[in-house]
């Protein structure tokens, strides 16, 4: 039996018709310290779990986001793929690492990430 993947949820990331309001508020509100990444996206730290704010129309999910680290990128897309999932958005980089999108049986989607 092949070793499993010690997965922590990091990251929800949610969308946004306005990035620059939602961060504001959710720093207001809950005290989180928010980092920018360009004009569209920010991540808000300080509740434990990260919150990613999406504001590009064309980078964001209909819904909210559930991000989750694992040790190997490849084997947790060999691992979505084989129960099931589709993937919808192939590894991409980014500051912190590398991700995937995938959609479960259910219809929901998620992403699984590797730190650089």
């Amino acid at each position: 039996m092949a070793q499993r993947i010690p997965l922590e949820i990091t990251l929800v990331e949610y969308p946004s018709s306005s990035m620059s309001a939602t961060t504001d508020f959710l720093a207001a509100v809950c005290g989180w310290k928010p980092e920018v990444y360009g004009k569209s996206y920010t991540n808000l730290a300080g509740g434990g779990i990260d919150v990613g704010v999406q504001g590009d129309d064309d980078e964001q999910s209909l819904a909210p986001l559930m991000v989750i680290r694992v040790a190997d990128l490849d084997e947790a897309r060999s691992r979505v793929e084989e129960a099931g999932g589709v993937v919808t958005l192939e590894p991409f980089s980014f500051p912190d690492g590398r991700r995937f999108h995938f959609r479960e049986p259910g219809g929901n989607e998620m992403a699984m990430w590797v730190p650089a």
